[in-house]
């Protein structure tokens, strides 16, 4: 019998690549995609769930799966108000973990960001540490908090200040060596693939998984 995932965040750059690797794959016999937008020309097996996410607990009853792959976020530059950024990068996850729980879902994954802390000063680090610690306070028994680095990848979104940052990021990360590797830049592809290997194996111990980590999942499929 074929599987059931649920992809929030499936219209970003992350969660767009898990569903095309989703579609792709045979084992999974249904996709569910929970979203405020449409997305047009998907296959049969994508179901997708419309609305308000920010009130997710309002699709109980339809967050029903084998897997989930959150892959929500903003950005400061997107969402400047901060109590609108927490509720999409805080809410969300969260919200999302205890239906899972809830409703006996086994494996939740969920991007999250280098940095993370609860305890920090830093906004954003400190809402990133205290979604991972609500997460995993959930206690779902396959859960993995993926915590990459700055993030590569076509985005629909394009910004020069952005690209020119990247270019010389990526000229100078042959001086990260060591635990410096976790700074360099990976690809949204490397995360997603990443994150269908992580669900479909028996055998991972992670709970938070960095990016040098996530690099080597990456590589290995049903690790």
């Amino acid at each position: 019998m074929g599987k059931t995932a649920i992809i929030l965040g499936a219209t970003g750059l992350v969660g767009g690549i898990v569903l095309q690797k989703l579609i792709e794959d045979e084992a999974y016999t249904a996709i569910k995609l929970f979203s405020r937008n449409k997305i047009e020309g998907l296959p049969i097996k994508v179901k997708q769930f419309l609305g308000n996410i920010l009130q997710l607990e309002n699709f109980e009853k339809d967050f029903e799966a084998d897997e989930v792959f959150c892959c929500i976020g903003t950005t400061a530059k997107k969402t400047s108000d901060k109590t609108v950024y927490k509720a999409i990068d805080y809410g969300i996850p969260v919200t999302a973990a205890k239906l899972s729980k809830r409703n006996n879902i086994p494996t939740f994954m969920v991007v999250s960001a280098m940095g993370a802390n609860a305890r920090s000063n830093i906004f954003y680090n400190k809402t990133k540490g205290e979604m991972e610690r609500d997460v995993l306070l959930q206690k779902i028994i396959n859960t993995y908090v993926l915590q990459p680095s700055i993030i590569g990848g076509n985005r629909k979104e394009t910004r020069i200040g952005e690209k020119i940052g990247l270019f010389i990021f990526k000229i100078i990360q042959p001086l990260f060596i060591g635990k410096l590797q976790n700074y360099k830049i990976i690809e949204a592809e490397e995360i997603a693939q990443a994150m269908v290997n992580l669900a479909n194996s028996k055998n991972s111990k992670e709970k938070i998984i960095t990016t040098n980590t996530i690099k080597n999942i990456s590589k290995t499929k049903n690790n």
